[in-house]
């Protein structure tokens, strides 16, 4: 443990105030304070006759800044050379910081932490966390930091610069991989389907038994009862019951008079920002259609269930005519119609059957390494938190 004094915040910064009186025709460029301690932005650029306040306040580099209201979100910052001459609203209390005693960005690494964060909510007043909670000046200035000698602050920050900027690159490269492995699986996936010579180019319609689309009205919910699958409930080829809302017996039968789910069909969002997502219903599986989906019955004396799927999911269906439909649209959607006309490639019900294995083959090393990631992310985030922690127990 470290053995450095407790110092408020009040001997080492000095409250600073430039108030501006609007100026109908000069131009702002107003900041605000990102949450999590990730630094200032621009939040507007507005002329004098949009703003509201009589008066704004000018930020100079060097400032320490944080929002009142969110304090508890972690909206601390210190102002950067980008951020100088910009303005705040009065919800933004700037210091600047006594910097014989105190390095800015030690301070600023030191609310990094979510236990500093803590801190904040429990000093803050005047209604709930979500609702005009403000962190007073008094109250902040009451907070205790350690204070370590300023070459030890110094050096401190530099060995967690480090830290982070390595951490940063690594889940950069984690996010790049994450990338090329979906493209690998999408290039695999179309390269598999347009393979055959002897598939034909078919449309959905002639490969599809039925296609039902959802009833349109709002389902009458109950607490307890059958699932109604919507268009959250979709995945990549795959259900999602755990969030699913449920209908009783009477209404889930209303909403399945054009024909109930059954094993092999498959569940299409047709309308939403999800449009396009598409799964497969498993055996056993008991739902209604809820809004915004649709519902195609392949016709397995022609096409494979899961060839139908993969072949939607694949960049010849999905981005080649799905995604060109949805480009510029405030809403996107899939008629009907234009969904029956949807081309697909179809080979020897065989070869349709390979090629399923082949794939299920590629999605499991897939998903095995997708996995893999999301650790190494896991890993990657608590790296930071855990530096911070050590460094300000004196542990680096």
């Amino acid at each position: 443990m470290n053995h450095w004094p407790l110092v408020p915040l009040k001997q080492l910064l000095i409250p600073i105030n430039r108030p501006e009186v609007v100026d109908p025709e000069k131009t702002y460029k107003i900041l605000g304070a990102h949450w999590y301690a990730h630094g200032l932005y621009t939040k507007d650029v507005l002329t004098g006759q949009q703003i509201r306040a009589k008066r704004v306040h000018r930020v100079h580099q060097g400032d320490f800044v944080y929002n009142r209201l969110f304090a508890w979100k972690g909206s601390f910052a210190l102002a950067s050379v980008e951020n100088h001459g910009c303005y705040v609203s009065n919800e933004f209390p700037c210091f600047e910081v006594n910097s014989g005693r105190l390095d800015g960005r030690f301070l600023w690494r030191y609310l990094s932490r979510e236990s500093s964060w803590a801190e904040a909510l429990g000093l803050s007043t005047g209604g709930t966390p979500t609702s005009r909670n403000r962190l007073k000046e008094e109250a902040f200035l009451a907070i205790s930091v350690p204070l370590p000698p300023i070459d030890e602050q110094r050096h401190l920050v530099q060995l967690i610069d480090t830290v982070v900027t390595k951490a940063e690159m690594a889940k950069r490269l984690h996010d790049v991989s994450c990338i090329e492995l979906l493209a690998l699986l999408n290039s695999v996936s179309r390269e598999n389907f347009v393979a055959s010579k002897e598939a034909e180019v078919v449309t959905l319609d002639y490969v599809c038994e039925t296609i039902i689309d959802c009833p349109h009205s709002n389902p009458v919910y109950a607490d307890e009862g059958i699932p109604t699958i919507r268009s959250p409930d979709v995945g990549w080829g795959q259900l999602s019951f755990g969030r699913a809302r449920k209908t009783d017996e009477f209404e889930y039968k209303r909403r399945t008079a054009r024909g109930e789910p059954k094993a092999g069909d498959i569940v299409v969002v047709r309308e939403g920002g999800g449009t396009g997502k598409a799964a497969l219903v498993e055996n056993g599986q008991r739902f209604s259609l809820g809004q915004r989906v649709m519902m195609l019955r392949p016709d397995c004396s022609r096409i494979e269930p899961k060839f139908l799927l993969y072949q939607w999911l694949s960049p010849l269906v999905y981005k080649e005519q799905i995604s060109t439909k949805m480009k510029g649209s405030a809403s996107p959607h899939l008629n009907i119609g234009a969904v029956r006309q949807f081309n697909l490639r179809l080979p020897p019900l065989p070869f349709q059957r390979r090629i399923v294995q082949h794939l299920e083959k590629i999605r499991t090393k897939v998903a095995e390494m997708q996995a893999l990631q999301t650790q190494i992310k896991d890993e990657l985030d608590a790296i930071v938190p855990s530096v911070l922690d050590r460094a300000f127990k004196g542990e680096l």
